[in-house]
C-alpha cells in the first residue's frame, strides 16, 4: 500500500473519531530537547513528575524498536463553564483548571489513539505501533511541535492555529515511514502577556518554565505548600491556566464539541466545605473521573483549606478546628492551623490553637500552629 494514501486516510479517519488535529514526524531523536531537559534539571526547574530517564525522552527508539514515524494527535477542550454555580459567602466554591474538566483526558485520548492504531493495522497488519498519552517517555509537546500540530509558545504550551493552546496531546509511534509534516512558524512575536501574567514569575524567560514555582505544580504537591504560594492559588483546587487564558490566540474560543470533554459545573466548581470531610470513597465517586484526581484526596483537601482561608470564610472555622484536633495527617492539621489564623480572631480561636500545640508532636505542624497564632495576635 502507498503510504502517502494511507496517511491521507488516517487524517480523514482521525476527524471522524474525535481527533481535531493530526501531524506526522520522523522517529529521529529530539536532540535540541535534550539540551533543554539537562538545563532544566541543573537549574532545579524540573517538577519530579517527568519521566526520569532523559535519553528515553529524547530517543524514540528506546521506547519502540524500528520506530520510523510518530503521529501527534490533538483534541480541543472547553474553556467556558456554562451554568456555573455562584460562589457566595457561606457557600464558597473551589475550581479545577480547564485541563481537568470532563473525563480524564488520558483515558479519552488513549481511546482515540487506539482507534487510530486499529485503523492502521487493518491496512498494514505487520506494522508495529505504540500509543502514548502524557504518561509515556516522549515529550508530547516536542513531538507536536516537530509534527506541525502547533508551535511551542512562550508559555511552553503548543498553540494550534485552529484551537489555540487548549488542546490535549497524544502520540502514536509506528514502524511505517510516513512523509513528515513541516513544523509551523512561531507566531508569538513580541507578545509577552503570558510572562507578564504569571503570578510567581515561574515563566523565567520565553519558553522556559521553573516548574517548582508554577502554581499548577504547587496545587499537585502532597506536602505543606510553601508560604509564598498559599494565597496566590486563590480558589484553585487543581492546576492553573492564567498563562493560557491571557494568550491572544485563545481569546474568545470555546470548543465544546466533544461530549466526553464537557464539564459538570458542580464537580469542577465544587463547594469547598464538604471536601474537607470527604471519605476516600466519596472523593472517588465525585472526582475520580477527573484528571485532577490523579494525586489523590489529600492535595485537594489541603487546597480546599487554603481556598477557604483565601475567602476568609468564617463558617469553615468549626470544621477546621476539628481537622486540627482530629485529622491523622500532619499536612491537613498544619494547614488547618494556618487557615484558622487567617480567618479567625484572637479572642475566639487562640485557645484552640494553644490546646492543639500542647498535644502536637509533629514539628512542622507546631510551626504552622505558631504561624496561626502570630496571625491572630497581629490583628
Amino acid at each position: 500500500m502507498r503510504y502517502d494514501e494511507l496517511k491521507q486516510d488516517l487524517i480523514e479517519y482521525s476527524n471522524k473519531i474525535g481527533i481535531d488535529k493530526i501531524g506526522f514526524t520522523t522517529g529521529d531523536p529530539f536532540l535540541l530537547l535534550k539540551e533543554r531537559l539537562i538545563a532544566q534539571q541543573e537549574k532545579g526547574y524540573a517538577s519530579g513528575f517527568e519521566h526520569a530517564d532523559i535519553d528515553e525522552r529524547v530517543f524514540p527508539e528506546l521506547s519502540m524498536d524500528n520506530v520510523q514515524s510518530i503521529i501527534s494527535i490533538a483534541v480541543a477542550y472547553p474553556t467556558k463553564l456554562r451554568d456555573a454555580p455562584k460562589n457566595v459567602p457561606g457557600a464558597r466554591r473551589g475550581m479545577f483548571s480547564r485541563s481537568s474538566w470532563g473525563n480524564d483526558y488520558h483515558v479519552a485520548l488513549k481511546a482515540r489513539a487506539q482507534k487510530l492504531v486499529s485503523f492502521l493495522h487493518e491496512r498494514v497488519p505487520e506494522a508495529a505501533s505504540l500509543t502514548m498519552v502524557d504518561t509515556g517517555a516522549l515529550a508530547d509537546r516536542a513531538v507536536a511541535e516537530r509534527a506541525g500540530v502547533g508551535w511551542s509558545a512562550k508559555n511552553t504550551f503548543i498553540i494550534t492555529e485552529e484551537f489555540g493552546s487548549f488542546v490535549f496531546l497524544g502520540n502514536v509511534l509506528t514502524s511505517i515511514p510516513f512523509e513528515p509534516d513541516e513544523p509551523l512558524e512561531d507566531l508569538c512575536g513580541e507578545c509577552t502577556k503570558c510572562l507578564d501574567a504569571c503570578p510567581t514569575g515561574a515563566l523565567v524567560e520565553p519558553g522556559v518554565l521553573n516548574t517548582q514555582a508554577c502554581l499548577s505544580y504547587q496545587t499537585q504537591t502532597k506536602d505543606f505548600m510553601p508560604d509564598e504560594y498559599r494565597e496566590k492559588t486563590g480558589h484553585f483546587l487543581y492546576g492553573w491556566d492564567t498563562c493560557q487564558v491571557v494568550c491572544p490566540y485563545n481569546k474568545g474560543i470555546n470548543y465544546d464539541h466533544h461530549v466526553d470533554m464537557l464539564p459538570d459545573p458542580e464537580t469542577v466548581k465544587p463547594l469547598l466545605l464538604p471536601i474537607l470531610t470527604m471519605s476516600n470513597k466519596e472523593f472517588k465517586e465525585k472526582f475520580g473521573y477527573l484528571a485532577g484526581a490523579w494525586r489523590g484526596k489529600k492535595p485537594i483537601q489541603r487546597n480546599a483549606i487554603l481556598a477557604l482561608a483565601h475567602f476568609r470564610e468564617k463558617s469553615a472555622l468549626p470544621t477546621l478546628k476539628t481537622l486540627l484536633h482530629e485529622d491523622t495527617r500532619p499536612v491537613i492539621r498544619g494547614t488547618a492551623a494556618w487557615a484558622i489564623g487567617k480567618i479567625g480572631q484572637l479572642v475566639t480561636e487562640e485557645n484552640a490553637l494553644l490546646e492543639a500545640k500542647k498535644r502536637e508532636k509533629d514539628i512542622e505542624v507546631i510551626a504552622e500552629i505558631d504561624k496561626g497564632l502570630n496571625m491572630l495576635r497581629a490583628k
